[in-house]
Protein backbone atom coordinates (compact mmCIF):
# COMPACT_ATOMS: atom_id res chain seq x y z
CA UNK A 1 0.00 0.00 0.00
CA UNK A 2 1.35 3.60 -0.87
CA UNK A 3 0.41 5.72 2.37
CA UNK A 4 1.02 8.81 -0.09
CA UNK A 5 -2.80 7.75 -2.05
CA UNK A 6 -3.82 8.74 1.50
CA UNK A 7 -2.91 12.47 1.32
CA UNK A 8 -6.01 13.94 -0.32
CA UNK A 9 -8.41 12.29 2.51
CA UNK A 10 -10.07 9.81 -0.75
CA UNK A 11 -10.35 6.27 0.54
CA UNK A 12 -7.88 3.88 -0.24
CA UNK A 13 -9.37 0.82 -0.96
CA UNK A 14 -7.29 -2.39 0.81
CA UNK A 15 -9.35 -5.34 -0.14
CA UNK A 16 -12.55 -6.63 -1.75
CA UNK A 17 -14.55 -9.78 -1.33
CA UNK A 18 -17.60 -10.85 -1.97
CA UNK A 19 -20.71 -13.58 0.10
CA UNK A 20 -18.93 -16.74 0.70
CA UNK A 21 -15.47 -16.21 0.27
CA UNK A 22 -13.70 -18.06 2.43
CA UNK A 23 -11.39 -16.75 5.56
CA UNK A 24 -12.49 -13.23 5.28
CA UNK A 25 -11.55 -11.94 8.72
CA UNK A 26 -8.50 -13.87 8.60
CA UNK A 27 -7.72 -12.09 5.52
CA UNK A 28 -9.16 -8.51 6.81
CA UNK A 29 -6.68 -8.86 9.75
CA UNK A 30 -3.81 -9.65 7.85
CA UNK A 31 -3.94 -6.92 5.15
CA UNK A 32 -5.03 -4.18 8.06
CA UNK A 33 -1.96 -4.75 10.23
CA UNK A 34 0.41 -4.70 7.38
CA UNK A 35 -1.07 -1.92 5.97
CA UNK A 36 -0.72 0.09 9.68
CA UNK A 37 2.52 -1.12 10.01
CA UNK A 38 3.43 0.40 7.10
CA UNK A 39 2.15 3.82 8.09
CA UNK A 40 3.74 3.73 11.34
CA UNK A 41 1.38 2.10 13.44
CA UNK A 42 2.81 -0.52 16.04
CA UNK A 43 1.79 -2.73 19.03
CA UNK A 44 -1.26 -2.71 21.17
CA UNK A 45 -2.66 0.28 18.37
CA UNK A 46 -2.41 -2.40 15.35
CA UNK A 47 -3.74 -5.29 17.31
CA UNK A 48 -6.90 -3.64 18.64
CA UNK A 49 -7.56 -1.99 15.28
CA UNK A 50 -7.15 -5.24 13.48
CA UNK A 51 -9.31 -7.15 16.15
CA UNK A 52 -11.83 -4.46 15.98
CA UNK A 53 -11.94 -4.48 12.07
CA UNK A 54 -12.37 -8.11 12.23
CA UNK A 55 -14.99 -8.37 14.38
CA UNK A 56 -16.78 -5.38 12.05
CA UNK A 57 -16.43 -7.59 9.14
CA UNK A 58 -17.66 -10.84 10.57
CA UNK A 59 -20.69 -8.51 10.90
CA UNK A 60 -20.67 -7.70 7.44
CA UNK A 61 -21.07 -11.14 6.87
CA UNK A 62 -23.74 -12.01 8.82
CA UNK A 63 -25.82 -9.47 8.62
CA UNK A 64 -25.24 -7.44 5.36
CA UNK A 65 -24.83 -7.98 1.54
CA UNK A 66 -22.04 -8.13 -0.27
CA UNK A 67 -20.04 -7.16 -1.97
CA UNK A 68 -17.69 -5.59 0.47
CA UNK A 69 -14.49 -3.48 0.97
CA UNK A 70 -12.51 -2.47 3.52
CA UNK A 71 -10.80 1.31 2.99
CA UNK A 72 -8.40 3.54 4.92
CA UNK A 73 -8.16 7.04 4.67
CA UNK A 74 -7.30 10.23 6.52
CA UNK A 75 -8.70 12.83 8.15
CA UNK A 76 -6.94 15.51 9.84
CA UNK A 77 -6.56 14.02 13.17
CA UNK A 78 -6.79 10.26 12.46
CA UNK A 79 -6.76 7.20 9.92
CA UNK A 80 -10.28 5.60 9.53
CA UNK A 81 -10.52 2.16 8.97
CA UNK A 82 -13.96 1.42 7.12
CA UNK A 83 -15.67 -1.82 6.19
CA UNK A 84 -18.25 -1.20 3.59
CA UNK A 85 -21.08 -3.46 2.74
CA UNK A 86 -24.39 -3.16 0.13
CA UNK A 87 -26.99 -2.57 2.82
CA UNK A 88 -27.72 0.90 3.69
CA UNK A 89 -29.60 0.13 7.19
CA UNK A 90 -27.94 1.50 10.34
CA UNK A 91 -27.69 -1.38 12.74
CA UNK A 92 -29.27 -0.91 15.85
CA UNK A 93 -26.49 0.26 18.40
CA UNK A 94 -26.80 -1.97 22.05
CA UNK A 95 -26.41 0.42 24.96
CA UNK A 96 -23.20 0.15 25.83
CA UNK A 97 -21.92 -0.09 30.27
CA UNK A 98 -19.98 2.46 31.47
CA UNK A 99 -17.79 -0.04 33.74
CA UNK A 100 -15.02 -2.39 32.38
CA UNK A 101 -16.97 -4.66 29.70
CA UNK A 102 -15.83 -7.75 31.17
CA UNK A 103 -15.31 -6.85 35.23
CA UNK A 104 -16.10 -9.50 37.40
CA UNK A 105 -19.58 -9.13 39.52
CA UNK A 106 -18.66 -9.47 43.21
CA UNK A 107 -21.45 -11.85 43.79
CA UNK A 108 -21.20 -14.08 40.68
CA UNK A 109 -17.53 -14.98 41.10
CA UNK A 110 -16.43 -18.77 39.95
CA UNK A 111 -18.18 -20.69 38.25
CA UNK A 112 -15.76 -22.21 36.54
CA UNK A 113 -15.24 -23.78 33.26
CA UNK A 114 -19.03 -24.33 32.07
CA UNK A 115 -19.84 -20.45 33.34
CA UNK A 116 -16.86 -19.29 30.92
CA UNK A 117 -18.22 -21.32 27.98
CA UNK A 118 -21.34 -19.72 28.79
CA UNK A 119 -20.07 -16.14 28.40
CA UNK A 120 -18.16 -16.88 25.40
CA UNK A 121 -20.97 -18.85 23.54
CA UNK A 122 -23.33 -16.06 23.54
CA UNK A 123 -24.00 -13.49 21.11
CA UNK A 124 -24.00 -10.17 20.82
CA UNK A 125 -21.18 -8.93 22.60
CA UNK A 126 -19.41 -7.87 19.05
CA UNK A 127 -19.83 -3.94 19.16
CA UNK A 128 -18.98 -3.90 22.44
CA UNK A 129 -16.03 -5.52 22.33
CA UNK A 130 -15.19 -2.99 19.14
CA UNK A 131 -16.50 0.32 21.35
CA UNK A 132 -13.79 -1.01 24.23
CA UNK A 133 -10.88 -1.80 21.74
CA UNK A 134 -11.63 1.94 20.57
CA UNK A 135 -12.20 3.58 23.28
CA UNK A 136 -15.63 4.45 21.82
CA UNK A 137 -14.12 6.26 18.34
CA UNK A 138 -16.36 3.99 15.95
CA UNK A 139 -19.54 3.84 14.41
CA UNK A 140 -21.90 3.63 10.81
CA UNK A 141 -22.39 5.97 8.35
CA UNK A 142 -24.59 6.28 5.37
CA UNK A 143 -23.31 5.87 1.59
CA UNK A 144 -25.33 5.23 -1.53
CA UNK A 145 -26.91 2.21 -1.56
CA UNK A 146 -24.76 0.85 0.99
CA UNK A 147 -23.28 1.66 4.47
CA UNK A 148 -19.61 1.62 6.18
CA UNK A 149 -18.53 0.66 9.79
CA UNK A 150 -15.35 2.63 10.73
CA UNK A 151 -13.21 2.72 13.71
CA UNK A 152 -10.92 6.13 14.25
CA UNK A 153 -6.60 5.75 14.79
CA UNK A 154 -4.92 9.18 16.23
CA UNK A 155 -2.23 9.63 13.38
CA UNK A 156 0.63 7.91 14.71
CA UNK A 157 3.82 9.87 16.08
CA UNK A 158 6.11 8.50 13.45
CA UNK A 159 3.56 9.16 10.69
CA UNK A 160 4.34 13.18 9.79
CA UNK A 161 6.84 11.23 7.23
CA UNK A 162 4.60 8.45 5.83
CA UNK A 163 1.68 11.30 5.51
CA UNK A 164 4.00 14.17 3.94
CA UNK A 165 3.40 16.18 7.10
Amino acid sequence: MNPSGMLDGAPVVLWRWRDGEPGAPARARAVLGYALSDLGYGGESVSDAVLAVSELVANAIEHAVGSYELWLHRTALDVICEVVDHDPRIPEIPPFAVGALFAPVEGDRGGGLETLCALLSERGWGLHIVHELTGGAWGFRRLLGAKAAWIALPLPASGEDWFGD
